[in-house]
Formats: structure tokens, sequence, C-alpha cells
């Protein structure tokens, strides 16, 4: 049962990298060009509330992850990118922000992909 709720919520938390990487792109990489013009208020009140729900959501899940003896490596390396990554983009300007969640992500996405990978091989 828990590779396969592994594989299941891996998927999820790939393609939520991926929309998450999608809209820091439309939301920080248009405020970061000075060619756009006006600066957008950011997002709408429903993918806000959407977002925050689904980040509390993959924190619970990276934290879950260190109960088990099969993913405590990959918990603990999400969890490790995701500080350090939100401890550098804490004092950095919008451009270097994108850059950093660009790499955060990357990486995030690769340490799912093989969570994903040693699940789908434990089924």
């Amino acid at each position: 049962m828990t590779p396969l709720f592994l594989l299941a919520s891996c998927a999820g938390f790939v393609a939520l990298e991926i929309w998450q990487l999608v809209q820091a792109e439309r939301l920080l990489g248009r405020r970061a060009t000075p060619a756009a013009g006006a600066v957008s208020p950011g997002p709408d009140e429903p993918r806000a509330r959407c977002w925050s729900l689904a980040l509390l959501a993959y924190w619970l899940w990276m934290v879950g992850l260190l109960f088990l003896s099969l993913a405590r490596l990959h918990a603990l390396g999400l969890l490790l990118v995701t500080m350090v990554g939100f401890s550098l983009r804490r004092g950095a300007e919008r451009l270097w922000t994108l850059r950093l969640l660009t790499f955060e992500g990357a990486i995030r996405v690769g340490l799912l992909l093989s969570l994903g990978a040693l699940a789908w091989r434990r089924l």
C-alpha cells in the first residue's frame, strides 16, 4: 500500500512543482523585466488560497515521509533543498528569485522522480 501511495503522491507533487514554476514565471518574470510596463498585482484570491493549501499539504507530506524508512533520505533532501532555497530567496532580487526558484524546483522534481521510481520498483 505504501509504494502505491508514494507513487501517486509523487506524481501529484511533480505536477504541483511544474505548476508552481509556471506561476512563478508568470508572476515574477513579468515584474522582473522593465519592458513589461505596469506591474501586475499578483495572483487572485482563489489561486493564492489553492497555492497556499497545496504548499501546506506538500510540507506535511514531506514531514510525513520522514516516518517511512523507504523515503526518509528523499524527504530529508526535499526538506533541505526547500529550506536552503527559501533562505537564499529571502534576500535576493526578483530576477534572482526567479532563477533560484527554477533551480530549486528542478532539484525537487528530480528528488520526486527518484522517489517515484523507487516506489515503482517496490510495487
